[in-house]
């Protein structure tokens, strides 16, 4: 096989049928290991990647995991260190969710991403001594096979949980990311993808989003407070968001119903936030919002001003006399290729040592040539709030929430 520039595997290349390990593989043993997978513990999962990839005529594979901030690959193997996603081959093959190829004094190692769906979970490293067409496409059912077991087990593994934090985390946080969906989820037609600071002492921040058939919901909040109490209002929130959804009710169903149960279950606490309903396959969008800074529309790179502006409404929870009679629901038809971004005011506001703000406008210029260089959403999102980290020198002042989805019916 060919290995392009950078270690980069060309998906072009031809197969050669008869270059390569031995195509039989033992079948027998092969369906074992598939069975010993669904009742593995998470901690054994590192030995049984190695089996399996003797199985199928490889050396040995490694996992590595993201950790929360999006800076380090973790090993799985507790006695190896982490890799920077930033400054290697391993992030490389993570950043840009493609196959990657380093050459050592053993042989050769493949980092194959880990994705689950539209998400990121990290990367594999798999040894071998040589490659060609059958290593590398064996190689990436491996890595599709971890990447389903670890979305399986880490929902309940807190060893899975812990291997990816590098300092404790705070209570608020620990219960309102229990609630919080994956961050990145699409389809063919449409992507969503959400980042938010601090990692691990958020508390009144979070964003869902969710795929039901044709049909993508979004979501970001921001409670009153940044303690328990403020977790605590925004977990209700996201609750009662997805019961009203699961039960079938529309947009403004789902408004009402978060704002009846923070007025019963959280009196005197109250949120802002942004609510959208995208139908995929007609780009036709429907929008709530409650008191929040307005979602942006981002077409042809450029933001187009007002186009998602509203007249303002009461955030949500008020109760008695404040509670307003009814939401009112707006709607627009995006273009293909539209973006729309929602995110809370920590995230323009953050400043610097003295005293500047990021800005809106910087924010928006960020994104816009991001995407212009051909980084995808989850990547977009990734440098962007890195760099709002770097401009505070990690010193948020606030929460801060980005979220980002995208509607491409040609893909």
């Amino acid at each position: 096989m060919r290995l392009g520039t950078e270690g980069v595997i060309p998906v072009s290349d031809p197969p050669h049928a008869s270059s390569g390990p031995d195509t039989a593989v033992d079948e027998n043993r092969l369906e074992e290991l598939i069975i010993e997978a669904q009742t593995a513990l998470p901690v054994e999962l590192p030995a049984l990647a190695n089996r399996c990839a003797s199985s199928l005529g490889l050396d040995t594979a490694l996992i590595y995991l993201v950790d929360l901030q999006q800076r380090l690959l973790v090993p799985l193997e507790e006695t190896l260190d982490p890799l920077p996603v930033d400054r290697s081959s391993a992030g490389r093959a993570y950043r840009t969710v493609s196959p990657r190829v380093t050459e050592t004094d053993d042989g050769l190692v493949l980092w194959m991403p880990l994705v689950d769906g539209a998400e990121r979970l990290g990367v594999l490293a798999v040894r071998t001594a040589s490659l060609d067409e059958v290593r590398v496409r064996r190689s990436r059912m491996l890595a599709h096979l971890f990447a389903m077991l670890i979305t399986s087990k880490r929902a309940y593994s807190d060893w899975l949980a812990a291997r990816t934090r590098t300092v404790p985390m705070g209570l608020p946080a620990e219960m309102l990311r229990a609630f919080l969906p994956p961050h990145t989820v699409g389809s063919r037609r449409c992507v969503s993808t959400a980042v938010l600071e601090p990692a691990y002492d958020i508390a009144g921040d979070a964003f869902d989003h969710s795929v039901v058939k044709n049909v993508l919901h979004t979501m970001i909040l921001d409670s009153m407070g940044h303690d328990l109490t403020a977790g605590l209002t925004t977990s209700v929130a996201m609750a009662a968001a997805r019961n009203a959804r699961r039960g079938g009710g529309d947009l403004a169903d789902v408004v009402g119903s978060v704002d009846r149960a923070l007025a019963q279950w959280v009196p005197d606490h109250f949120c802002t936030g942004v609510l959208c309903r995208l139908d995929a396959e007609t780009g036709v969008l429907h929008w709530v919002n409650c008191g929040h800074p307005p979602p942006l529309l981002i077409r042809a790179e450029r933001v187009r001003a007002g186009v998602l502006d509203s007249p303002p409404q009461p955030p949500i929870g008020l109760a008695g006399p404040l509670a307003p009679a009814a939401r009112q629901v707006h709607e627009t038809t995006l273009e293909p290729g539209d973006s729309v971004l929602l995110y809370t005011d920590g995230a323009v506001e953050a400043r610097d040592g003295a005293g500047a703000e990021f800005g809106l406008d910087r924010f928006t210029d960020f994104i816009i040539r991001s995407s212009a260089a051909g980084q995808r959403p989850a990547e977009v999102l990734r440098l962007l709030i890195h760099a709002i980290l770097d401009h505070q020198r990690n010193r948020l002042r606030d929460d801060l929430t980005i979220l980002l989805f995208e509607w491409r019916p040609q893909h």
